[in-house]
């Protein structure tokens, strides 16, 4: 019998023999597949803390999405109430029958048709069916046409449904060339008319009619292209001269210089690099070409003009506004004719 089988001795170390059983039994698979299942849990204890939060955040990132949309909303309901009552609140009809601005291709086509003054027409880029006709029209009338993208008219309609046309009416009548023309020189035998080649502001136009109209001048020439019209910040800068100055749009200024020279007037250019206003003759029927308040007067317009006159500068700036160069030159001209 060997020492291991003697009873005597395996009760003696039976703690040892468990210990030792045990420890094998540690060492074996079940043990292993133990320990892996042990790992298993703990990385989903490791895991569980860092899930929650991402089932928590879902609903968060909703309410703030919802929040911005919101704000975003907004915001944008009371930028359209800054607006005047007129765009943001009237509806269409009465929008475009009472102001500057008419939307939509039915009421653009009538007001073709029915021969209102337009200053200027937009048509929305890729537009297709009766866009077609109203262009035809603008053209047949010699209205300028211009092309937007569907947010610009958007914005200049008021976001009101404006079907890719809108045009821009001006609210107060023009005078036809020919008849400003024969006006002036009835009610003056050496009638004083101004040409304005390309003025941009409006706040110009309205102190040159107001200068012109205190001057007696006989009317006012403009381009219908590339040009300010007849606005109500014209109207308002006029102080009131809108009412009584006479304003004529041409289609082309040089062509039209050259029909005043067969009627027998001077033309006069006001630039930089002319004889002194003071020493020029600006007798007789005179037509004084005033240009653009950046570009001056154009190379085609000022070879059409017999001479050009100057304003000497003193100072550090080589030039004046658009609107006191045309007051000094009109009152020189009313100035030669009382002496």
């Amino acid at each position: 019998m060997s020492k291991r089988d003697n009873p005597r001795y395996r009760e003696e170390n039976a703690e040892r023999f468990g210990r030792g059983t045990s420890g094998k039994a540690g060492r074996g698979k079940n043990a292993d597949r133990g320990s892996r299942g042990a790992k298993a849990a703990g990385r989903e204890e490791r895991r569980e803390p860092s899930r929650a939060p991402k089932r928590e955040a879902r609903p968060f990132r909703e309410d703030r999405d919802r929040r911005d949309r919101r704000n975003d909303r907004d915001l944008r309901d009371s930028r359209w109430e800054d607006r005047a009552p007129s765009r943001s609140q009237a509806g269409p009809e009465a929008f475009s029958g009472s102001s500057d601005l008419i939307i939509g291709r039915n009421p653009v086509t009538e007001a073709l048709k029915s021969g209102r003054t337009i200053e200027k027409l937009i048509l929305q880029d890729g537009a297709t069916g009766s866009a077609s006709m109203i262009y035809a029209l603008a053209k047949e009338r010699g209205i300028p046409v211009e092309r937007a993208e569907k947010q610009d008219l958007d914005k200049l309609a008021g976001n009101r449904a404006h079907q890719g046309a809108a045009a821009i009416v001006s609210p107060y009548d023009y005078a036809e060339p020919e008849a400003l023309i024969r006006q002036a020189e009835e009610a003056c035998e050496d009638p004083i008319l101004l040409v304005l080649d390309e003025i941009e502001d409006p706040h110009n136009l309205g102190a040159i009619m107001r200068t012109a109209e205190c001057a007696g001048a006989g009317g006012i020439l403009i381009p219908k292209r590339h040009g300010c019209g007849l606005t109500e910040t014209v109207a308002k800068t006029s102080a009131g001269a809108i009412e009584y100055m006479p304003v004529a749009r041409v289609t082309n200024i040089a062509r039209t210089l050259e029909e005043l020279k067969e009627k027998g007037y001077w033309i006069c250019a006001c630039d930089m690099d002319g004889t002194p206003y003071t020493k020029a003759d600006l007798t007789g029927k005179i037509a004084l070409v005033i240009g653009n308040e950046g570009k001056g007067i154009s190379r085609l317009v000022k070879e059409k003009c017999d001479f050009t006159i100057s304003i000497p500068m003193k100072g550090h700036i080589n030039s004046l506004n658009a609107s006191n160069a045309a007051a000094i030159v009109l009152y020189e001209a009313v100035r030669q004719r009382t002496k």
